[in-house]
Formats: structure tokens, C-alpha cells, sequence
């Protein structure tokens, strides 16, 4: 049995013995994702969590994801195996930048993507995900100014989507932005045949919607079979089984195709840019992984107040998804 082997054994004996359940986001390595009992995108992973009788939850993804299963779930111990895994998405804005935006515009209705602090959150009216984020703005009455936070590419894309006139806060996740249509020409140019998959947050957004609205080609030269999407990591994943396609290009942070591969051995994906890699995702490691059940490190624990108060712009986004 190689060391690989022996820790996987280990863990799941640990995670039996204290009725612990282990989550990993899609951009986790793949071995921290096999040994998971869910693997999705953050939001789906703690209300999967929560219907779990499972007393302690192990998060494999960054801290904000961490916190909101500590929102959801109150009553379980939340832990993640890396305390130093942030979000640089998240970490654009904090809740006294947030409370004095507000301030400047104080009839205005906020949303906050998921990849937020659970501080942030506290202070919106609508928590949002990349599925959902068009249905929220969609939801508000046409008379009201909207405030969307953090993620300028994915506010862009649902202001151009709806239509409405969206106040944007100009944060970015490092890794989404740096994927440019460049990067798409050139993927396309290479594999003409792939379906081409994108998800919001990517710099490239605004500038393929344009695109495919006009009904160009993806690569702007007549090669590529024009096809794109723009999908969240949970519609990749429906998208690419439903799919005729065979083989796809996959613009998101690169752990996302270990999943995409093993759900469609049959098929073919490639990644839009290889260096697209999240530094805080790939912190979390099997020995960590097994370190955290042992120890019961590091716990994340939402303050009550702050709970209660972000968990009503959680649940009012249920409301209008659900």
C-alpha cells in the first residue's frame, strides 16, 4: 500500500469514527477531490452538508466557502485544513467599504456574489451565485438601483444578460481574469471542433458576449463552431453530459477538468489558459486533509449575529431560485 493509499484509509477510518463529512469545491486538487464524500461549487456543498446528520463538516475549498457552511450549518463544527486558504475575489471588498457604499447610495438594493465574507454578506439584501446571479437582479423591482459586489466580469455579464443598469463594485478573482480571448482564439484556432465553455467571472466575458450576440465565430476569423456557453462550474458539469459535443475547452480554473474527465471519460477537454490555477485552492493536501480530522483544525466559526443577519441574504436568493 503506497503513502497515497495509506492516508486515504486513514481518513475515511477518522471520518466513520467522528461522523465527520468531507466537502472539496471543483478547483481541488484531484486526490482531495476523490477522497471527498460531495464534490460542486460552494453553495451546493454546504446545503449538501447541512442535509447531512454528520457532526463535523471538513471544507476543502477557501475560507468564505467555509464560512458559509458555518452559516448554514450552526449546529455542526465547520473545519478547513488550511486556514491561510483566502480568495483574492474576496478580499477586494470588507464590510466597512461595503457600509460606505452604501452610504453613497443609500436606496440602493445590494448583491453579493457567494464569494464574499460572511461580514459582507451580513450587510446585502441578496446573496447570489455565477448560476443564479441573472434570476436575482432579474427578481428587483426596474425602479430600484442596484449595487453589485465583488466580481466586475460576472456584473457585467448580468447587466448586459438583463438589460438593467447595475452599479459594479471593480473587484476580480486573479485567476478568472487572466483568462483573455486571446486565450479563447488561440484554444479554438487549435481544436476548431470543441465546444467552447465559459464561465462568468473570466475576463473574456464581456467581450465574447458581444461576440455571440452578433453571431460571430468565437476566434473572430471564421474558424470554431461559434458555440459558447456561459456557465457556472455546476452547468459545466450538467452542460458537458448533456451534450453531443465531444470535445470542449474549458474556460475556469483548471481543477475544474479532473471532474468534467472523470464524470465523460468519452470525451475531451481542454483547458482555455494551463496557467489558470488558484494558489489558495491547491493549499488544501491530503496530509492537511488528515491533520484537520485528527485535530479538529482549524474550526471557522461565524459570530451569531453575523450568521443570522447573512444568512437572510442567503435564504432570500433560495426564495426566488428554489
Amino acid at each position: 500500500m503506497n503513502d497515497t493509499m495509506k492516508l486515504e484509509e486513514e481518513i475515511k477510518r477518522l471520518k466513520k469514527e467522528k461522523n465527520a463529512v468531507i466537502l472539496a469545491h471543483n478547483y481541488q486538487l484531484p486526490e482531495v477531490q476523490d477522497i471527498a464524500d460531495f464534490t460542486g461549487d460552494s453553495l451546493a456543498l454546504s446545503q449538501e452538508a447541512a442535509d447531512t446528520e454528520a457532526d463535523i463538516i471538513v471544507f476543502c475549498g477557501v475560507h468564505f466557502m467555509a464560512e458559509t457552511a458555518s452559516i448554514i450549518s450552526p449546529d455542526k463544527k465547520v473545519l478547513i485544513p488550511d486556514e491561510k486558504a483566502g480568495c483574492s475575489l474576496a478580499d477586494t471588498i470588507n464590510a466597512e467599504q461595503l457600509k460606505s457604499w452604501k452610504k453613497e447610495n443609500p436606496n440602493s438594493v445590494v448583491v453579493s456574489y457567494v464569494n464574499t465574507t460572511a461580514e459582507v454578506k451580513a450587510l446585502s439584501d441578496y446573496c447570489c451565485t455565477s448560476a443564479n446571479a441573472v434570476h436575482i437582479v432579474n427578481s428587483i423591482p426596474e425602479d430600484k438601483e442596484i449595487l453589485f459586489l465583488p466580481d466586475m466580469f460576472l456584473g457585467a455579464y448580468a447587466a448586459k444578460v438583463t438589460g438593467r443598469k447595475i452599479d459594479i463594485w471593480p473587484g476580480e478573482c486573479h485567476v478568472h481574469a487572466g483568462i483573455r480571448k486571446q486565450d479563447l482564439d488561440d484554444m479554438q484556432h487549435t481544436h476548431p471542433e470543441a465546444e467552447m465553455i465559459v464561465h462568468p467571472e473570466c475576463g473574456c466575458t464581456t467581450n465574447l458576449l458581444y461576440q455571440a450576440e452578433n453571431g460571430a465565430s468565437t476566434n473572430g476569423n471564421g474558424n470554431g463552431n461559434g458555440h459558447i456557453k456561459f456557465l457556472s462550474t455546476g452547468g459545466m458539469l450538467k452542460h458537458a453530459k448533456e451534450s453531443p459535443s465531444k470535445e470542449f475547452i474549458i474556460a475556469t480554473e483548471t481543477g475544474m477538468l479532473h471532474r468534467l474527465r472523470k464524470d465523460n471519460p468519452d470525451k475531451v477537454f481542454h483547458p482555455a489558459r494551463e496557467s489558470a490555477v488558484c494558489k489558495y485552492m491547491k493549499m488544501i493536501t491530503l496530509p492537511k486533509v488528515l491533520r484537520s480530522l485528527e485535530e479538529e483544525i482549524v474550526e471557522v466559526k461565524v459570530p451569531l449575529d453575523i450568521a443570522l443577519q447573512a444568512k437572510k441574504s442567503i435564504d432570500r436568493m433560495l426564495e426566488i431560485t428554489s
